[in-house]
């Protein structure tokens, strides 16, 4: 057979998988990609890997007992079934519970990328298919910025709508003389774009700025957080005490009469309750950089000279997503718009603010305004729900109540989980407690294409497609390419995708016409292209149809002609005619609506809360006196490809690197090369340990993403054997007003691993699953 390029789409690249003899042996970037992602290059070998599920399957004590053997989820045998036996065994325990126990019992967890396609997209699959048979308990917001999710609407707005509109790169490398960046601009993270990255455009954009004489300022606990040949000033900064130095620096603006009081005035409501504050006229504390140094380890005189040169500048200011995934995340999210506001350069063009620049390849580029179609996800017949974050809490304390976003709810208590797209033991916290509270539902069922953790602790899998196996459309709204995604290969195994598999439950459970409304997937794919074909006319631009675009593969979008769009360029222009979407129509400095909810730990204006781990009640911050930073990979997805030889070659002896500074390194008798141990009061992991001074003293540094291999060892008790962070994070909200992720306050110690213990499993597939400690 000739060898064949299929269009393709993936979130870290568009271009071509390249096929010979019905193998996938290449996936090749477009021409245009000026610097494509090599983490391309493992999906040639995980496609048709060791850990792929190819058949159905179901946990042995389920199939003999059914939910009475949940305790053994996660330690007990899978058993290949025929997919007959397994849906019929799904379909069974849905009604049942359904009809028991009304579906706010069933949780539709799917929560993660998946795949770039929008129809064989597994979270809108999934609910689609949970609210055709009636319903189901859904989870709000989401792990990456849930914080700002929930801050941003009572201060400036939504924060997806925010986001779209952050003033592009390509007009700060214009107008901009000064970005400075909280958490940095991590340019690893800008290899991935939801729904698809054509052109890996942000750091070269970025680099343009400091070619044009943009200079950058750096806060951190990362040094290279933001990349050298940015000739950036880089201060190291303690994790968790952003908002500290930012109030050290607005309160330098006020004292010395530099912040822009007509501003304030005219665009911004509550500002005299935020500078009362800030002054220490409301509490007796100035937020001076005298008071905020000890904090956050800035020097004082640095703090005050990066004010000054704020003030004097056009200026961005920028905090990284990633520092909202703390404990009182919302604070620097609110604050670093309260800087932004105190200098008063909103609205200005190449200056302003971002709330999570880099965080993808999409962020920071000027794109149509334009929401591409999605798969409806069918009507919500109920209203059962919880904050992304608390899915433990879900499952562990059923009837407890929780707070969130001003109003008090309860949680339902669940008795059967479906999962499809996403791996919670990845991407949550505190994974030894999320593994309990996993036993406690009385069916599990997971659709996955790879024995993740997640599909271990299942009662039936069923094994699903990738991308390159099924048809579909990309589509992102940042993009300038909407990706005809061709099937490059068969089906691995007997996997089938998401529509199919749901479609036949459905069938089972009298939803079949609602679930499908008598579409196969070709009849999905046109009624997704003609209703893109709608949305694109609406401004302008003209697609092809159906037939010649996807013979075309890509079809290239015309420049957006917005590379010099400011961010509230309107509201500054005439605040009456083009109010925020507040209540009050400006900038919410102080929040009458978040001061009504009363919570102790979110006023009503942004405000400093040292994370709970550093009060050290307990005796924790001298037993584990590191602090952890678990942040986002530059060899995988997240958890994706972490089987693939791209992530495989950063590990050391097949563990997850964590990097030390040297002299920290050195008091612990640890060096390069090394096998640690990580732990502290939640569970330990398995470490190869990176020494450098990258990172500041008294911090490590793990990436997420390695997949978690717990292990039963007979003098070290519950670990993990692969360095996932997420088994030492801390599993608590980030304040009662969002409820998101806090891993970023996390302690920990390190330690020479003085035991042997057994190599990593997890990339084994069912070999792994089988007898529990082996």
């Amino acid at each position: 057979m000739p060898t064949r390029r299929v269009p393709t789409a993936a979130h870290w690249g568009i271009g071509y998988a390249v096929v010979e003899d019905g193998r996938l042996v290449a996936v090749e970037p477009r021409d245009d990609d000026p610097s494509p992602s090599a983490i391309r290059h493992s999906i040639v070998d995980a496609v048709d890997g060791p850990a792929r599920v190819r058949h159905p399957h179901v946990r042995r004590g389920f199939l003999e007992h059914g939910p009475d053997s949940r305790r053994d989820r996660g330690t007990d045998e899978l058993v290949r079934v025929d997919w007959e036996t397994a849906l019929d065994l799904a379909a069974s325990h849905l009604d049942r519970i359904r009809t028991d126990h009304g579906n706010q019992a069933i949780f539709g967890g799917s929560y993660g990328w998946s795949s770039a396609g929008r129809f064989h997209h597994a979270q809108s699959q999934v609910h689609r298919f949970l609210n055709s048979i009636g319903g189901y308990t859904r989870h709000k917001d989401n792990y990456s910025f849930a914080a700002a999710m929930v801050t941003t609407p009572h201060v400036v707005g939504n924060y997806w709508k925010l986001r779209d509109q952050f003033t592009p790169w390509t007009a700060v490398a214009e107008h901009g003389e000064l970005v400075v960046a909280f958490g940095g601009l991590p340019s690893r993270n800008t290899q991935m774009g939801n729904g698809g990255a054509g052109r890996h455009e942000i750091t070269g954009m970025i680099q343009a700025c400091r070619d044009r004489g943009v200079e950058f300022i750096g806060f951190g606990p990362i040094r290279s957080d933001l990349d050298t040949s940015l000739e950036a000033e880089w201060h190291f900064l303690r994790p968790g005490s952003d908002v500290a130095a930012m109030l050290g620096i607005a309160h330098t603006l006020i004292t010395e009469d530099l912040h822009d009081r007509s501003f304030l005035d005219r665009y911004t409501v509550g500002a005299d309750r935020l500078i009362d504050y800030i002054t220490g006229a409301a509490d007796g504390v100035p937020k001076s950089p005298e008071w905020a140094s000890p904090l956050c380890g800035v020097p004082a005189d640095v703090i005050a000279s990066v004010a000054r040169r704020m003030a004097s500048s056009r200026t961005v200011v920028s905090t990284a997503i990633g520092v909202q995934r703390a404990q009182y995340g919302e604070q620097p999210m609110w604050m670093t718009i309260a800087l932004a506001a105190l200098l008063g350069q909103i609205g200005l063009p190449g200056a302003g603010f971002g709330l999570g620049y880099s965080q993808n390849a999409l962020v920071g580029r000027a794109a149509h305004e334009i929401e591409w179609t999605s798969l409806p996800q069918g009507k919500r017949s109920i209203d059962s729900f919880i904050p992304v974050a608390r899915i433990a809490d879900l499952l562990l304390n059923p009837g407890d109540s929780f707070d969130y976003d001003g109003e008090r709810h309860e949680y339902p208590d669940i008795r059967a989980v479906y999962w499809a797209g996403g791996n919670p033991f990845h991407h949550h916290q505190d994974l030894f407690r999320l593994r309990e509270a996993f036993r406690r539902p009385e069916v599990v069922i997971v659709n996955e294409p790879f024995f993740t953790a997640t599909a271990r602790h299942a009662d039936i899998v069923f094994p699903t497609t990738t991308t390159l196996e099924r048809n579909d459309w990309a589509s992102t709204n940042a993009e300038f390419v909407l990706t005809a995604m061709h099937q490059a290969i068969d089906p691995v195994g007997e996997s089938r995708n998401d529509y199919d598999i749901f479609t036949a439950l459905a069938g089972r459970l009298g939803a079949a016409e609602t679930y499908t409304e008598g579409r196969t997937e070709s009849d999905w794919l046109r009624w997704l292209w003609a209703s893109n074909r709608e949305r694109a006319d609406s401004i302008g631009v003209e697609l092809p149809d159906f037939d010649i675009a996807w013979e075309m593969g890509f079809v290239d979008l015309p420049p957006a002609g917005r590379d010099q769009h400011v961010m509230f360029g309107d509201f500054r222009a005439d605040p009456d005619a083009a109010p925020l979407p507040t209540p009050s129509g400006r900038i919410e400095l102080f929040s009458e609506t978040v001061a009504g909810f009363g919570y102790a730990d979110c006023p009503g204006h942004p405000a400093w809360f040292a994370p709970d781990e550093w009060l050290g009640a307990d005796g924790r911050t001298n037993r584990h006196p590191l602090h952890l930073i678990s942040n986002q990979p530059a060899a995988r997805l997240h958890s994706q490809l972490d089987d693939g030889p791209v992530s495989r070659t950063t590990k050391i002896d097949g563990r997850e690197p964590l990097t030390i500074h040297p002299d920290d390194a050195a008091e612990r008798g640890l060096a390069a090369g090394d096998v640690a141990l990580v732990r502290n009061d939640r569970g330990a992991c398995v470490v190869g340990i990176r020494i450098s001074d990258e990172v500041m003293p008294g911090v490590v540094q793990i990436a997420t993403g390695a997949w978690f291999d717990p292990y039963d060892h007979p003098e070290l008790g519950l670990i993990d054997l692969h360095g996932n962070p997420n088994v030492v994070t801390s599993d608590v909200g980030t304040s009662s007003l969002a409820q998101g992720p806090s891993s970023s306050s996390t302690l920990v110690e390190i330690e020479p691993l003085t035991v042997d213990v057994p190599p990593v499993r997890a990339h084994r597939g069912t070999a792994t699953v089988g007898v529990h400690g082996t």
